[in-house]
């Protein structure tokens, strides 16, 4: 029973990447011819031989980065909260299935509430139908995704660590900024690359709140490009696609290709920083342990520590601010 479960397993790893690899090998064929440097540098035009993505590439670095500017403090601000700070009740328990749940809802959902809020309610701050609304949508899609990501970057984090720091008298915020962040940091932005990975290929939730499919202009880079129209390149290889002239698909099989290679370096970097450091090293000795600790609070130098990769760093400029007197 156990082998055929095994070669029924196998048999459906290899029929997932046969199909896989033959959609990649097929959009390569027809998209690699097309990819030249005028293909990013030109824009949407209604000849497809002189088409471009320079537009809505540049949409999508605009949108992404302003996502991240919003959802990275939001999200990262109420994990140490509810797994910090927030006391386990049934208000803190509501909560926490509420952000669960919401990973979950289509971002249809969260296209048609970012045209009621941000386009309509709050078009004098965010201009309509412009980047900052997208951006908004956006950052409500991936905040549940970033907030138990981050959760489970603190959690990982070994209890011994926060007990280390509270013996030596550190209040918990300190004990947080000091210690529990910098080893939870590779998690948390691991969450948030991973979360942007599917932001950026997101198409409904910005039609919804009316993302252009032919924009001929690029947005100031100043504070007055978030209230800029946009598009984005999920968006515009859909136009493409939906055209009946073979020589759009090809443009839309080369925007493929570009949109797999931007997801595939954003990925890469999530691995490497989820990849634990080759010059990770942990104190063995706990009596050395604590008396550099005091020697060192004695004598004004810092503690350099390295736990999980990331130093962690115990300066005795923070420490003095508490009660222990070593």
């Amino acid at each position: 029973m156990d082998r055929l479960f095994e070669a029924a397993t196998w048999i459906a790893i290899a029929i997932g990447l046969i199909v896989l690899t033959a959609l990649l090998i097929d959009v390569l064929a027809d998209g690699l011819p097309r990819l030249k440097p005028s293909f990013l540098t030109s824009f949407p035009s209604r000849r497809p031989t002189e088409a471009g993505m320079l537009s809505p590439f540049v949409g999508s670095i605009w949108i992404m980065v302003v996502t991240a500017l919003l959802s990275f403090p939001l999200g990262v601000g109420a994990a140490i909260f509810l797994e910090e700070f927030a006391t386990d009740n049934w208000f803190t328990q509501l909560v926490e299935i509420n952000i669960s749940n919401l990973a979950g809802v289509p971002s249809i959902i969260y296209g048609l509430l970012g045209l009621q809020v941000f386009v309509r309610w709050m078009e004098p701050v965010t201009g309509g139908r412009t980047i900052l609304s997208g951006a908004l949508t956006l950052t409500l899609l991936i905040l549940p995704i970033i907030i138990v990501a981050t959760r489970e970057a603190l959690k990982a984090v070994p209890n011994s660590l926060r007990q280390a720091g509270f013996a030596l008298g550190a209040t918990r915020w300190q004990v947080i900024r000091e210690q529990i962040f910098p080893v939870a940091l590779p998690g948390m932005l691991t969450g948030m690359i991973l979360a942007l990975s599917r932001a950026i290929g997101e198409t409904a939730a910005l039609i919804t709140i009316g993302a252009l499919t032919f924009i001929a202009f690029l947005p100031p880079l100043s504070p007055a490009g978030l209230r800029s129209d946009f598009a984005v390149m999920p968006i515009q290889i859909f136009n493409w696609i939906s055209r009946p002239q073979q020589a759009f698909h090809v443009n839309a099989a080369a925007g493929i290709i570009v949109l797999l290679a931007m997801l595939v370096a954003m990925n890469s970097v999530a691995i490497l920083l989820r990849t634990p450091q080759a010059d990770a090293v942990l104190p063995t000795n706990a009596c050395l342990r604590w008396t550099l600790t005091g020697w060192c609070l004695r004598t004004g130098c810092a503690i350099n520590w390295k736990l999980a990769g990331k130093r962690l760093a115990l300066t005795c400029a923070a420490l003095r601010r508490t009660n222990w007197t070593g």
